[in-house]
């Protein structure tokens, strides 16, 4: 077996190990992943088993005019977004 050979049956291998870890964490972590070639975007969702939401992420406020009031466990985490290319301008758009 080539040394070219051993690389490509390496990578096919690893790859999807890696697949599978990435998708096991974020659940763990409770982010949702979000990803194109122009941006990576991590969103923290509810957690099911928060003592006071139980995963809906919220609960409704009554009164006049009813709201929604955000959960704790995935409204005081910050989201994660990492810029890979730039966004193409349309013609009716200035570019800056």
């Amino acid at each position: 077996m080539t040394v070219r050979a051993r690389y490509a049956v390496l990578v096919a291998a690893v790859v999807p190990v890696t697949v599978a870890a990435a998708a096991a964490v974020l659940k763990a972590g409770h982010w949702q992943l979000y990803a194109d070639r122009h941006r990576v975007h991590l969103t923290p969702v509810a957690r099911r088993s928060c003592p006071d939401c139980r995963g809906a992420g919220g609960w409704w406020v009554g009164g006049a005019n009813p709201e929604m009031e955000a959960c704790g466990c995935w409204s005081d985490r910050r989201e994660l977004r990492v810029r890979l290319l730039p966004l193409p301008a349309t013609a009716d758009e200035l570019p800056f």
